[in-house]
């Protein structure tokens, strides 16, 4: 989009109505560049809602059940829903943040060139509405599709069935809904930095400020779910054990999200203090541009080592289980294959997340990555600063999230469930095959560098 098109369409006669909006919005969808940044929320939405309703529609498929073991399968299953959905929820707020500093900066260009707020924000909501509606769509579809495999799994000696997982047209309708919702929440909050100060957002001299504040509110929770459930283990009552559970696994995995920025940050500082070499120092300042894009790279690996801590403890626990009768056999071969769900749509969930985020982060950074090109740097330093851009904070997040886990499942298993080899190789193996996973997403952007490079001028 031209800065021609944008001033005639900004200060042009007529009213900045709904109409102009829509005009603006059908221009930014054209070009190249924009093409792709446009797939990639598209994506993500997509990927987000199919895995969200899929954990949802199993969740809720064991509260048919009405016999007196229903309880404890309704209790594992409000667990894994909480490990599971908030990470999902992180990973639709990444999705509605991709590509964000084109976005912004495209939107304080209009400003600048005399948009109002009213205008700019209703493009803001439009245009985010489109894509996650679009995404959402998509992922509806794909939840459909993902149900005849899912129906093949086995509970309590049987298959779960299609009809266990078909959830009510109006939980699909009000998913979409909250998806677009999300989608709207988080491109506000860049908009209004865009209507504060457009022309500090267009020359990025206002960047995000990320506070120790998120770590001292993190730091609160966590020692209140630790306190929390110590003490519910002297309750009777089974409802009020497992509130206590789901609020105390999914808030503390909610709360990562608000210290791992803060976190990224200080080591960055640390970091760029002692950088020897053009890689070191590149790498720690491109995380301190934005210590929140540095942690949404790594968020998904982050959530699947705190997972595995629980699936490594829950294994451990189910073979030291020594009864022999015909229920509680079964109910072990269930509450193993729980877990082994859990890890794989947690690993699907950092798949999506980190592939995503990764090819988006090269697009954000086009022009920079052009403008050390024509000024001499060699491509293998460039490549050499990506990585290590990303691997720093997420070994650093990685080791944080399993350690504040093993710290908040402590009351329930005390030292002998969490240092079981079973517990150690389980954790080991997510966090191996996370890493893995974030550097053959680093490998497979490569030819998206080469995209940007060989046609910087549509950057």
């Amino acid at each position: 989009m031209s800065t021609a098109t944008l001033t005639a369409a900004a200060s042009g006669s007529g009213s900045q109505g709904l109409g102009t909006a829509f005009r603006l919005v059908k221009l930014t969808f054209r070009g190249g560049a924009s093409r792709s940044t446009l797939v990639l929320p598209i994506v993500a939405f997509g990927l987000t809602t199919a895995l969200l309703l899929t954990v949802l529609a199993g969740a809720l498929s064991f509260f048919r059940w009405t016999d007196e073991i229903a309880g404890f399968y309704q209790v594992l299953a409000g667990i894994a829903a909480a490990l599971l959905v908030v990470p999902l929820l992180a990973l639709g707020g990444s999705a509605a943040r991709l590509s964000a500093r084109r976005r912004d900066e495209k939107l304080s260009t209009l400003r600048l060139l005399g948009g109002t707020p009213a205008l700019v924000g209703t493009m803001t909501v439009l245009e985010s509405s489109l894509l996650a509606v679009a995404g959402a769509l998509a992922g509806i579809v794909g939840y459909f599709g993902l149900l005849p495999l899912v129906a093949m799994i086995p509970f309590r000696g049987r298959p779960l069935g299609v009809e266990a997982l078909l959830l009510n047209p109006f939980a699909i309708v009000a998913v979409l809904c909250f998806i677009a919702l999300l989608s709207v929440v988080s491109a506000a909050v860049g908009l209004r930095r865009v209507n504060i100060s457009p022309l500090g957002v267009r020359t990025r001299a206002n960047p995000p400020k990320v506070t120790w504040l998120r770590v001292v509110l993190g730091a609160v929770v966590v020692v209140a779910a630790y306190a929390a459930i110590s003490g519910v283990q002297k309750s009777e009552s089974v409802l009020t054990i497992a509130v206590v559970l789901v609020l105390g696994f999914g808030g503390t995995l909610g709360v990562l999200n608000l210290m791992g920025p803060a976190v990224i940050r200080a080591v960055a500082k640390a970091q760029l203090r002692r950088a020897q070499g053009p890689a070191k120092l590149l790498a720690a300042r491109q995380i301190l541009e934005s210590p929140k894009a540095a942690w949404r790279q790594v968020s998904g690996v982050a959530m699947t080592s705190f997972i595995a801590v629980f699936a490594g403890t829950g294994l451990a626990a189910v073979g030291s289980a020594s009864g022999s009768g015909s229920d509680e056999l079964e109910m072990i071969t269930d509450v193993r294959t729980g877990v082994i769900i859990t890890l794989v749509i947690s690993f699907l969930m950092v798949a999506c997340s980190v592939g995503v985020n990764q090819a988006s982060q090269v697009l954000d950074r086009a022009d920079l990555l052009v403008s050390m090109e024509r000024m001499g740097a060699p491509r293998k330093t460039m490549e050499a600063a990506r990585a290590r851009a990303v691997m720093l904070p997420l070994c650093l997040v990685a080791l944080g999230s399993a350690l504040i886990a093993a710290i908040v499942l402590f009351p329930l298993t005390a030292l002998a469930l969490l240092t079981d080899p079973t517990t150690v190789l389980v954790v080991a193996l997510c966090l191996a095959s996370g890493i893995a996973l974030v550097w053959l997403s680093l490998k497979a952007t490569a030819p998206v560098v080469s995209n940007v490079l060989r046609t910087p001028e549509r950057f």
